[in-house]
């Protein structure tokens, strides 16, 4: 009996192990620390002026959001080393009857047998959470690279609208202090005066609230990092760069590698697994068993007893007949013609996306190459030629004030068409992803 009971203990105790060593090597090989063994990393974030390629480079390194993102594609490594695990033996023993010599001993080892290709369904399906997960992180990578840009460039045109109001609030005060000096003149009424105070005050809350709008938009770029508080000073950059206008064939390319499409795609893919999965469950799995049995002792013809020890090997195979796995097989399939439906519900909807910022990336970049080429130049030549004449007494104050209003606005639109066309062209890039450094590149304004 002692012959038989040792090889089955040695191989009882000896596989667990196994298995625990093939759970724990994919955290040893791959480094995956627990939560808070490896703190999110932070970059310094400097003091003067800030490039663009700092800024999505501290991003990068540092926002949440990706971090999480991350640790949600090592966590399916987990599940793919779990999906693909042998189910475990079980070690049984059976006493009958307690009575020592008519006790019956049984020692067995059963191992289970999956059938019908469950196992390589489970790592298939985990294989495809694994994709999606990567996926994942690289279309939250496009969408952050493609809001620093956008964010990047609403600070600059704030930082230039602020300069444009600070140049406002100068000229406001040298039309004033001019307008006073032809009162005291005796040249024009005190009307006069009364009015450029009045206009020079309307500059000054524009000038606050340029500051306001400077002030949020460099916070929101902060955040992105991880910064509630910013400390550069300014970013440094081109504000007259449009984003170039990529061709149709381009945007065409870019769309079946969108994100979204990417993502409804693995989606159909791991449904198509899961209902492989399903289907497989409907074969049953076998069980095979191993032991020996220890008998009470007999009396044999000359009168000697004796314990006798017996082979016991078994086959148990579950009977389909009353659970045939056949609701969770339908429930599989209808989701996966689910996962088809919103495939081709994203494809609209991408194209729809697409082509209505492509469209205001168009609009955007033809307001403002028109404004820089046509209004600007004429709104200037009129304001300088308007606060000349005011001074030598030429032309009236309401005229030189309606000059310099027209010139500020002017301005403001163009700065808004930049902004416009910064934020389409960030939309584009969310929806069909960003890759290299591409979103770097822009095109001066033509002037």
């Amino acid at each position: 009996m002692r012959t038989l009971f040792v090889p089955l203990a040695v191989l009882a105790l000896a596989v667990p192990p196994a298995y625990s060593q093939q759970l724990q090597q994919p955290q040893t090989a791959a480094g995956l620390p627990t939560s808070s063994s490896r703190p999110a990393a932070r970059t310094p974030e400097p003091a003067g002026p800030l490039t663009l390629r700092s800024a999505i480079a501290m991003v990068l390194q540092s926002n949440p959001s990706l971090s999480a993102a991350s640790r949600e594609q090592e966590a399916t490594e987990g599940a793919i080393v779990q999906a693909g695990a042998w189910p475990n033996p079980v070690l049984g023993a059976q006493l009958e009857d307690l009575r020592r010599d008519n006790r019956t001993t049984t020692l067995q080892l059963s191992q289970p047998i999956e059938l019908g290709g469950k196992r390589a369904a489970r790592v298939t399906a985990a294989e495809r959470v694994r994709d999606q997960a990567a996926s994942a992180l690289v279309a939250r990578r496009s969408e952050l690279r493609a809001s620093t840009v956008t964010l990047f460039f609403e600070v600059l045109t704030a930082q230039e609208r602020l300069r444009l109001a600070q140049d406002s609030v100068g000229l406001a005060q040298i039309a004033t202090k001019a307008a006073a000096n032809r009162v005291t003149a005796g040249k024009v009424s005190p009307l006069e005066e009364t009015r450029a105070r009045v206009a020079e005050a309307g500059v000054r809350v524009e000038l606050l609230q340029a500051e306001g709008t400077l002030r949020s938009a460099r916070q929101q770029l902060a955040a992105l990092w991880g910064n509630p508080v910013p400390r550069f000073t300014q970013v440094d950059g081109a504000v007259d760069q449009l984003p170039a206008q990529a061709p149709a064939q381009d945007v065409e390319g870019r769309l079946f590698a969108a994100p979204v499409l990417r993502q409804a795609r693995l989606e159909v893919e791991r449904r198509e697994a899961l209902s492989s999965l399903e289907r497989a469950k409907r074969i049953p799995d076998v069980t095979v068993s191993l032991g020996a049995k220890r008998v009470p002792a007999s009396t044999d013809a000359e009168g000697a007893s004796s314990r006798r020890n017996q082979v016991v090997v078994g086959l148990s195979v579950p009977l389909p007949i009353f659970d045939t796995n056949r609701g969770n097989l339908a429930e599989a399939l209808s989701r996966e013609e689910k996962a088809r439906d919103d495939l081709a519900s994203a494809e609209l909807q991408l194209g729809a996306d697409v082509a209505q910022a492509t469209e205001r990336l168009r609009s955007a970049r033809a307001t403002a190459e028109t404004l820089q080429r046509d209004a600007l130049p004429g709104a200037e030549t009129a304001y300088k030629a308007a606060t000349k004449g005011f001074e030598l007494g030429k032309f009236s104050f309401l005229e030189a004030l309606d000059a310099q209003r027209t010139l500020f606005q002017v301005r403001n639109q163009y700065l808004v068409a930049l902004v416009d066309a910064h934020r389409a062209a960030g939309e584009l890039d969310r929806l069909l992803g960003t890759y290299g450094e591409e979103t770097l590149h822009a095109t001066p304004v033509a002037r």
